[in-house]
């Protein structure tokens, strides 16, 4: 039997491959002894106390399956070779710069700037600890860093966003005898235009001027185009200005990102100047060039300058391809000029252009807004005869506009031909229909439509809700929203969603009668109410002066675990107010700052008058108020109350009149008003004295005493 061989231990220089799946590694004599090591064998545990350099094996850290966090750094790391995985994973263990670092690095003999640009180009690097390591290797004897190190200590920064740090790397290379090329500025560059940061490319651009590097052409595009893209239009065309002095010829990229900042700005006649100066540099702008020059006048509004750029490409013989077509004619569409687009359709249809589905859209779109409906059909009949299938947008387009032409049998056609095309038409399709057959009293059609839509397996509630929705946002259909309304209750097409659009419209227009009548008819009904519906109620009772009906509605809401609208709690601090129960309304403002998200500004301030006056100062009061009409909050009731409740409790009446003397001052208040809310100072003031009294007979234990000698103000 053959000897076994002798295997070398595995370490940085001899080590072996890692084992795959598919590749394991073998190990042994040539023919006998082999040894297949499984690439799921752990590796053996080394002690960091007694760590040898010849011992440590580079791929035993990847073959460790655990939950560790530093797993992704050792997938990482498994790029790198074997002593820059070394090097990395000491920084790893160590965290930072330090005597066991440096002594990890002198265990090897020499660094090389090779090896540096390795360990530098490691993503997820402290940029400490590779600025110190930088440095260390840099003193190494006859050691000198080459350009790859110095880009690579640039760009590990940069991923740091330690930018500024690297824009010092050229200050860096020239301190230490190596000179900066272009290429140390272009990765500078490269950096800060793809973070888009105009000002810092500028910044090295300069640096660049200083160190006497001029940039060539295809560097100073890619200045100027990253301070066109940043808005830095003035300082691009200084740079431009440095271009033409160093000589150099533009092409046709150069012009064009000129041009486009420019038309984004609307500088209209450099734009034309430049045309002008690529015409003599025989680099003619080419259909591409001026699509680009459209797109972004367009999306600018700047239509003025896109007719003279269309003009200047009919002079240069340029013939426009559909994207320009398209984005001119759905620009002009958009800015209610749509006899110029349809010109320019008519041109395409002359020319044999391809007129794709969007231009058709934009133009039938512009002519309905426009009131030419017969145009927007012609258009439609054009769509199909061109061999397209018109989308649900422009059928809602068109039924919208028969429906406002008063032909809604037509329109009633159309949404038959969407639902035969299996377009699902949505409630932007029936909507038109229904408001016209509701201004029309057609009751019996809304039903018919209602049961197709039913059949359809629509959502009948939400679609209603939607319909009245757009009903009552017209004070003069609101009526007409009702009729409909009591007609489909009948058929049963009702719901409490539809209840509280309806009770919310006819508040709003001063019905508060019927909307009460809508609030009581939905309380006796089946359905359940919500948060709306008592909200609604809470302010149409304090409208008709019925605060105690509102705060039972209040009180149910919260029985609900519900939260009141904002709008509710106004009105009902502005009814409770307005009968002297000012405590309650304090703390209703309370309640309301405290369930809802985003309270009113002035419930904040009442808060804060409240605080102020436990200064007892009517002058600190008056400034609070000062900010409150800064605001442009004009001071109400509830701000006069939250006044004189604060100053009953904490300060004096005396206080209190020199505020309303001084609202007086400022005609904020009338004569009467002020003796009305000195009336309600008082009472407030008598109220909260028999409070305390109340209160301190409780904690004496005398009430029982003058009950029973027969004294009957303390009863109840």
């Amino acid at each position: 039997m053959p000897p076994k061989s002798v295997q070398n231990k595995p370490y940085f220089f001899y080590g072996h491959r890692k084992p795959t799946q598919h590749r394991p590694t073998v190990q042994g004599g040539l023919f006998s002894n082999r040894q297949t090591i499984s690439p799921k064998n752990s590796p053996t545990q080394t002690d960091n106390n007694n760590f040898q350099l010849q011992k440590w094996d580079p791929d035993g850290v990847s073959g460790r399956i655990s939950n560790d966090p530093s797993q992704e750094f050792f997938t990482l790391a498994q790029r790198l070779s074997p002593i820059a995985r070394y090097i990395v994973d000491s920084f790893r263990k160590h965290g930072k710069w330090g005597e066991a670092i440096v002594a990890d690095l002198n265990r090897l003999r020499r660094v090389t700037p090779k090896l540096v640009t390795e360990v530098l180009k490691h993503p997820n690097l402290d940029p400490k600890i590779s600025s110190k390591f930088f440095y260390w290797a840099g003193k190494q004897k006859g050691y000198r860093h080459d350009f790859s190190c110095y880009n690579a200590f640039a760009y590990g920064l940069n991923r740091a966003n330690q930018f500024r740090t690297a824009d010092q790397v050229p200050e860096l290379m020239h301190m230490q005898g190596k000179p900066p090329s272009e290429k140390q500025f272009e990765i500078l560059i490269r950096m800060h235009a793809d973070a888009n940061r105009g000002l810092r490319v500028y910044y090295v651009y300069e640096k660049m001027k200083k160190f006497g590097v001029k940039p060539r052409l295809f560097l100073y595009n890619r200045i100027i185009d990253a301070l066109v893209k940043t808005n830095h239009m003035d300082l691009a065309m200084s740079v431009y200005g440095d271009f033409k002095k160093d000589g150099l010829v533009e092409e046709s990229m150069t012009f064009m990102i000129l041009i486009k900042g420019l038309c984004k700005l609307g500088r209209m006649d450099e734009v034309f100047e430049l045309l002008g100066r690529m015409r003599e540099n025989r680099c003619k702008p080419d259909v591409f060039a001026y699509t680009a020059m459209v797109k972004i006048l367009v999306a600018e509004r700047n239509l003025d300058g896109c007719s003279k750029v269309w003009k200047e490409m009919q002079r240069d013989a340029v013939e426009p391809d559909v994207i320009a077509y398209s984005t001119f004619i759905a620009g002009l569409c958009k800015n209610n000029q749509v006899d110029k687009g349809y010109e320019l359709f008519k041109e395409m249809k002359q020319k044999n252009c391809l007129i794709d589905r969007g231009i058709y859209g934009s133009l039938i779109e512009s002519f309905v807004a426009n009131g030419k409906v017969g145009l927007a059909c012609d258009l439609l009949k054009d769509l199909i005869d061109s061999g397209y299938r018109a989308d649900l947008a422009i059928y809602n387009s068109i039924i919208e506009g028969l429906c406002n032409a008063k032909r809604i049998d037509r329109a009633y056609k159309l949404f038959q031909i969407t639902v035969q095309e299996d377009l699902r038409p949505d409630f932007s399709t029936v909507r038109p229909i229904l408001v016209s057959y509701a201004e029309s009293k057609k009751m019996d059609e809304i039903c018919k439509l209602l049961e197709e839509l039913q059949q359809l397996s629509y959502c009948i509630s939400d679609d209603l809700s939607k319909f009245f929705t757009f009903m009552v946002e017209k004070d003069d259909r609101i009526m007409i929203a009702l009729e409909v309304f009591e007609y489909l209750k009948v058929k049963d097409y009702c719901g409490v969603p539809i209840y509280n659009i309806l009770t919310e419209a006819l508040y709003q227009n001063g019905e508060v009668n019927k909307a009460l009548t809508l609030f009581t008819e939905l309380k006796n009904s089946d359905y359940e109410p919500d948060s709306s519906t008592y909200s609604n109620a809470i302010q149409c009772y304090v409208e008709v002066g019925n605060v105690k009906e509102a705060c039972s509605c209040y009180n149910r809401i919260k029985e609900l675990s519900l939260i009141p609208s904002v709008a509710a709690y106004r009105s009902l601090v502005k009814g409770l107010c307005k009968i002297g129960e000012i405590d309650p309304a304090m703390m209703l403002i309370r309640d309301c700052l405290g369930n809802v998200a985003s309270g009113p500004i002035e419930f904040k301030y009442i808060l804060t008058i409240i605080h102020v006056c436990k200064m007892n100062d009517a002058e600190k009061v008056m400034k609070v108020l000062d900010e409150l009409l800064e605001e442009g909050h004009s001071p109400d009731n509830a701000v006069y109350c939250a006044v004189i409740s604060g100053m009953c409790k904490h300060g004096t009446i005396e206080e209190a009149r020199k505020f309303f003397a001084n609202m007086r001052k400022r005609k904020h208040l009338t004569e009467a008003d002020l003796v009305v809310y000195d009336e309600m100072l008082i009472d407030h003031m008598k109220k909260k004295t028999a409070d305390l009294m109340l209160s301190g007979l409780k904690f004496f234990g005398l009430e029982s005493k003058l009950k029973g000698k027969g004294c009957t103000l303390l009863a109840g």
